[in-house]
């Protein structure tokens, strides 16, 4: 777990800011390997694969990340840039001088600890930079300077607190606090792409796995997914047992098309896990698209060999007793394997692996006499007999699946063993074609390698005659069988066919061209080829690669520490062109849209009333509907304040496809022309923004859309229901309070129910920023957040223990009639000396056209000024007291809890708190007045229990005991803490026989738990036996 460094003033800002104690999951367990295991990998031809993996040793990880931040520090100084103001955007804007790609490679090795750093790297020799890994001595200046800054900080003077620490940057860039500063400060000004800049630059200097590992992810939430894989591989340089980060820099390198770079990172897992199958099937994929057959054959082989000696019976036991086949080496990886090998042309170890394999899963390992056998009569089909009386051994008559059987009919045809090959064929050929029609098709193409047209002629027509397994490899490959037999005029048929299904396939009319000069017929031959010259000649020529994946205009990202773009995987195709659509078929195509889109929310309506009742049909057929019109609706671009909104925006029907491009070119020809739907929509009486789209009013619109998020996300499809109500937030028709209110409340909802506290973290703070001086976002807040560790993390975030200190000291001044002024553009009150409230995030965000902007203003005019508040709020400082409780900073939680217990005496909430940190508070070393505070909280906890109720039928009485048991039981007076546990089991039995509440168990678990806890300590554990028989079992 990180570690959280506060201070003890509540209100000065943390050293290591916004470092969250999100407990980092390790990822997926595995078995510790042997050392003979990690041999495995290590030797022959995956050896100098592997030498780029080879974590640097501990003493250099240090070494080599604050080499790296030297190296960064090191440009802004060699080119000459000294003024503070502008050493941000010199720290990101550094090139990396000459030799850049030799050494981007070495700084890539270094920062994620895997490969060898070139010799001579870097700016300082070993002994400078050896000194100056013991981090400097800060200086009285630089002391003084980042006192001033955070205590500018503190006054919501972010420029102030900015400059300053930029010029302790400028004199010690080794400052870890002037990085962290400047980066909460980017932050609260909604910067975050800044902030997670300098976050990196302080990770460099304080070597914590953890906080690498969150970097990454933040990173990787931007779209910086090269930067991502830089903090990755300093997750694992630091903490080479890392799984989960071994794991996300492989998938993130594989997802950003960096073949190399996650074939480098999945061997480095495979070298840590050597044999785990889940990583062998994710590097298959991306060797086999590197070519790299030999590789992936070598460690298949390797891992067939591990499990066949560890697993001799094929057999192996679960944790739950199950078997597992192969101990996890299945079928699938058997057949992989001899794919590999027959494409490698390596025949003999294809049959070998195949027949070996299969008689291994069959539990008939030790028969190894069948390998002696040049046939396969192992597996012969029942009632096939062999006229061969030269082999004693019998035949086996094994079963063996049709895959297994297919693999072999493919290696003994292409060693040229016909007959057995034939059998084998034979029998898979007597299946279903559709069935196994990619079975077919390469028996078919064996056959035609070898030159046995005839028998390869009858399998393809035999595809090509049925459309669900017919295709073009198919019907060429049945031309050339027929053309090779001799059957001229079949094969022109065939081939007349391809070409009036395909006039683009040049290989096809080249073909009949051929044949037409068989034929004696010059001038159709002649025809064909000029047609394929004449394609050629029109045909574009192909872009370089490198320009060809450039970022897109407008999105060159300079806030990431590299250049982010995807690495070319294909050649990229040539865009096909279109006609272009007239004015009169865009307002019929927009005519049909809006029909369309009224008949199918008349259709919603008549399938809501079956859906609420959870009728499977109706669910899916209401979500088909629905899914139609929402995507109709996010596809209007005039809807969304800026073309940005569109960016990125993905779609659950179709990701692909020649559906989607027609639907898309529409949708862009509409937008050309002007966007008939929304001129044609009827305005609001003022004659201002428009109140229907498509005949739909936009209230209706909404509630459609809120519901159909609610069913994906009961429907586990969260991802896209939360991406769909973040991308209406950004139409400009729901700008309003109320439509903002309803989104905002709604994605909240979903993240409770999916157990997402970020989400309900997040929405519920623009909430309260919204809500100035408004105690109902507090509690929407207290009320969303469940328990348990994440919400508990996120309720301590300094990000938000600062919100909450700024509503503080907002309201105080206000209630004081210190001067605060009203801020147009963040529609907030703010201190005079502070100037715009950074603390606000921007829902609507600037840009578009002069239409779009006057529509904004006419909203933000609508948003109406706060109330000043008059007197004391005493739900800020409770609830930033309990923050503080909450990190066991009793002393300040004390300091602003008394003042909450000022300004509302008669709050059981705050009395409790109370209790709970003076408790804590006497528990710790420094207090030197135990026993009053002791005394403090027995008299906050009885005035809790006065406001609360102490009567037998009180409705919280098992709560009030609870509590009083539980301070006895932290302050170690066991006895009593035993009578108010047992008085709360009482009352929750005696409440449980009544009818009215027979489900109510109030806290009696919590009680039963901590009493046997006791009863387990003094040795009474048959009482604690009973208690876990009558409260704690399922």
């Amino acid at each position: 777990m990180a570690r959280l460094r506060r201070n003890t003033r509540p209100e000065t800002p943390d050293d290591d800011e916004d470092v969250e104690d999100t407990g980092a999951s390790s990822g997926d367990s595995y078995e510790e390997p042997s050392a003979s295991d990690s041999e495995l990998i290590d030797s022959d031809d995956v050896s100098s694969e592997n030498e780029e993996l080879e974590p640097a040793g501990d003493g250099n990880v240090e070494f080599q990340i604050e080499g790296d931040f030297d190296r960064l520090i090191g440009n802004i100084r060699d080119s000459g840039t000294a003024s503070g103001s502008s050493i941000l955007s010199s720290i990101w804007d550094a090139p990396l001088q000459e030799n850049a790609d030799e050494e981007f490679l070495d700084d890539l090795r270094a920062a994620s600890g895997i490969g060898r750093v070139g010799k001579g790297k870097g700016k300082g020799k070993g002994k400078e930079k050896a000194r100056t890994r013991q981090g400097p001595v800060l200086s009285h200046q630089v002391r003084a300077l980042i006192g001033e800054g955070h205590h500018a900080y503190v006054d919501g003077d972010i420029p102030e607190a900015i400059r300053i620490m930029q010029e302790v940057i400028r004199i010690e860039p080794r400052a870890v606090s002037a990085w962290s500063v400047l980066a909460t400060c980017y932050r609260d000004m909604n910067e975050p792409a800044k902030a997670l800049q300098l976050s990196i630059m302080g990770a460099h200097l304080r070597h914590d796995a953890e906080e690498w590992e969150r970097l990454a992810a933040k990173s990787r939430d931007l779209g910086f997914n090269q930067q991502a894989l830089y903090c990755y591989g300093k997750v694992v340089s630091l903490d080479p047992s890392n799984a989960n980060a071994l794991w996300e820099r492989a998938s993130l390198a594989k997802e950003n098309g960096d073949l190399k770079m996650a074939r480098l990172a999945y061997l480095g897992i495979l070298k840590r896990y050597p044999h785990d199958i889940s990583v062998l099937n994710e590097i298959r994929h991306i060797l086999v698209e590197l070519s790299d057959l030999d590789l992936c054959a070598t460690i298949f082989r390797r891992a067939f060999d591990f499990y066949t000696t560890t697993f001799p019976t094929g057999r192996a036991l679960a944790a739950d007793g199950t078997e597992v086949t192969g101990g996890g080496f299945t079928p699938m990886e058997i057949f992989v394997l001899a794919d590999l090998y027959n494409t490698l042309e390596e025949y003999e170890k294809a049959i070998f692996i195949t027949r070996s394999g299969y008689r291994w899963l069959q539990g008939r390992a030790d028969q190894r006499f069948w390998d002696a056998c040049d046939d396969d009569r192992e597996y012969d089909p029942e009632g096939y007999a062999r006229d061969d009386s030269t082999v004693r051994l019998k035949q086996g008559f094994y079963p063996l699946d049709i895959n297994a059987r297919h693999r072999l009919a493919i290696a003994r045809l292409k060693l040229g063993e016909t007959n057995e090959g034939k059998l084998h064929a034979e029998i898979i050929l007597a299946e279903n074609a559709s069935d196994y029609s990619p079975l077919f098709a390469e028996i078919a193409d064996a056959y035609f390698e070898r030159g046995m047209f005839a028998e390869a002629r009858p399998i393809y027509e035999i595809l090509g005659a049925d459309a669900s397994t017919s295709s073009m490899h198919i019907l060429m490959q049945a031309g050339a069988s027929r053309r090779n037999l001799g059957d001229l005029k079949e094969a022109l048929e065939v081939y007349e066919h391809v070409v009036d299904a395909d006039p683009s396939n040049t290989d096809a009319k080249m073909k009949l061209a051929e044949i037409y000069e068989i034929m004696n017929e010059p001038r159709k031959a002649l025809e064909l080829v000029y047609q394929v010259i004449d394609a050629r000649k029109r045909r574009p020529e192909p872009e370089a690669a490198e320009n060809s994946f450039q970022q897109p205009h407008g999105q060159a990202n300079t806030w990431s520490l590299f250049e982010e773009r995807k690495q070319p995987r294909s050649k990229p195709k040539t865009p096909k062109a279109r006609n272009r659509i007239s004015k009169k078929d865009l307002e019929e195509l927009e005519r049909q849209k809006e029909q369309e889109a009224q008949r199918g929310h008349q259709r919603l309506q008549q399938l809501w009333p079956a859906m609420l009742r959870h009728e499977r049909e109706a669910e899916t057929e209401w979500l088909l509907e629905a899914e139609k019109l929402v995507e109709s609706f996010r596809e209007t671009r005039d809807l969304f304040i800026t073309s940005t909104a569109q960016r990125g925006r993905t779609t659950r029907a179709a990701r692909g496809g020649d559906a989607e491009e027609d639907r898309m070119a529409s949708r862009l020809h509409l937008v050309l022309e002007g966007s008939n739907a929304l001129r044609k929509s009827k305005t609001d009486s003022s004659g201002g923004r428009p109140v229907d789209f498509r005949g739909i009013s936009f209230d209706d619109w909404l509630v459609l859309i809120m519901e159909y998020a609610f069913l994906l996300t009961r429907l586990d499809q969260y991802d896209m229901a939360e991406e769909v109500l973040r991308h209406v937030l950004v139409s400009f028709v729901y700008q309003s309070r109320v439509s903002q209110d309803k989104l905002r409340l709604a994605l909240i909802t979903i993240g409770i129910h999916q157990q997402k506290p970020t989400i309900v973290m997040e929405h519920s703070r623009k909430l309260i920023s919204a809500y100035q001086f408004n105690n109902e976002p507090f509690r929407i807040l207290l009320a969303s957040l469940a328990s348990g560790l994440p919400s508990t993390d996120l309720f301590i975030t300094s990000t938000f223990q600062k919100q909450l200190f700024r509503e503080m000291k907002l309201t105080d001044a206000a209630v004081k009639g210190k001067n605060i002024q009203w801020m147009a553009g963040s529609r907030r009150y703010a201190p005079v000396s502070g100037g715009k409230d950074k603390d606000v995030d921007e829902d609507v965000e600037a840009g578009g056209g002069e239409d779009e902007e006057q529509m904004r203003e006419d909203v933000m005019e609508k948003f109406a000024k706060p109330e000043k508040p008059t007197k004391d709020n005493p739900v800020t400082v409770t609830i930033y007291g309990q923050t503080c409780n909450a990190v066991k900073s009793y002393q300040s939680a004390l300091y602003y809890l008394l003042f909450g217990y000022e300004y509302c005496r008669i709050d059981p909430v705050i009395c409790l708190s109370l209790a709970v940190a003076s408790i804590g508070r006497a528990m710790q070393r420094q207090a030197d007045n135990r026993n009053y505070l002791i005394t403090q909280a027995l008299g906050f906890l009885t005035q809790y229990r006065s406001l609360r109720g102490s009567a037998d039928d009180a409705p919280f009485v098992d709560e009030v005991e609870y509590n009083f048991g539980r301070a006895f039981h932290q302050l170690g007076l066991l006895t009593h803490a035993v009578h108010h546990y047992e008085r709360v089991l009482q009352i929750v039995d005696r409440r449980q026989t009544s009818a009215s509440a027979s489900e109510d168990v109030g806290v009696a678990r919590e009680a039963a738990y901590n009493l046997s806890l006791i009863y387990v300590m003094t040795g009474a554990t048959g009482l604690a036996q009973a208690l876990y028989k009558r409260w704690l079992s399922i």
